[in-house]
């Protein structure tokens, strides 16, 4: 387990369960409890390769993989804490396996590669071009 700074987790360390949209939040994946709950009710949040619900309980050694945008993340739980503090003690609850890192890396350079191939309007449709797009929209 990695070290804590001076008055971090060191009390919150005795809690035995947590329940996963409060976790999430607090080790700063999502901005929002709501937000971390839309995210484990789309499927986008799995423990031990399941579904759960937002109200499942966690516990120190669960494995959880998170899907944020274009990456997913696989994460083991260190510790435990229903309290949002500083992004350097939040990085303490939980350790993302070296796979997952290295996974992530591949896509991140995968995209970056692609990037240049992909065609992207160089502005918005006007009107006209809109009224065209939903008659062909309509017409299939």
């Amino acid at each position: 387990m990695k070290s804590c700074p001076a008055g971090s987790f060191d009390t919150l360390l005795v809690m035995e369960k947590v329940r996963l949209d409060k976790w999430l939040w607090a080790a700063r994946f999502f901005k929002t409890r709501s937000l971390a709950k839309q995210a484990i009710e789309g499927g986008k949040v799995q423990l031990a390769g399941q579904r759960v619900k937002v109200s499942k309980e966690i516990a120190a050694g669960d494995q959880l993989r998170i899907r944020q945008g274009w990456d997913e993340k696989d994460v083991v739980v260190l510790a435990l804490s229903d309290q949002r503090r500083g992004a350097p003690e939040a990085a303490l609850l939980y350790e993302e396996t070296a796979d997952s890192l290295r996974r992530r890396e591949e896509h991140a350079a995968a995209r970056k590669a692609a990037g240049g191939m992909l065609d992207h309007p160089l502005s918005r449709p006007t009107k006209k071009q809109r009224r065209q797009i939903h008659r062909f929209k309509q017409d299939i």
